[in-house]
């Protein structure tokens, strides 16, 4: 039998920076070699740059504010939450993600996967 991991509890002032991509602020509350959870805000009216998260899927629960994600070719797939809304993204989805509403965007992220979570992109079509 392999090491114990223990319930460890994450509070606000224990996450850290995660990977950046401009626009967009990523908190990293959790890591391991399968998956990655964090918070990530957005302000008003900013979209972020184009990137993709390998191997990772993603998962997102919008808190707050509003997002909008662009994917796809030429980035002509949209689709747009509001709170309350779940969004699933497949591993390799280049997109980009902004906020259409007046207020900051918040939203908590769960990936699953493996290697490195954020690859920036030149564009849509760009991997």
């Amino acid at each position: 039998m392999g090491a114990v991991e223990q319930v460890k509890l994450i509070r606000p002032d224990d996450r850290r920076e995660g990977q950046m991509t401009p626009g967009v602020r990523r908190e990293q509350a959790a890591s391991t070699d399968r998956s990655w959870a964090g918070h990530v805000t957005t302000e008003a009216g900013v979209v972020s740059g184009w990137h993709h998260h390998g191997d990772y899927e993603s998962h997102i629960y919008v808190v707050s504010g509003a997002l909008r994600l662009e994917s796809g070719p030429g980035g002509q797939d949209m689709v747009e939450a509001q709170p309350g809304d779940f969004v699933f993204v497949p591993p390799h989805t280049v997109h980009r993600e902004g906020n259409p509403s007046s207020a900051e965007a918040t939203v908590v992220v769960v990936r699953a996967g493996t290697g490195e979570t954020v690859f920036n992109v030149d564009g849509p079509d760009a991997t």
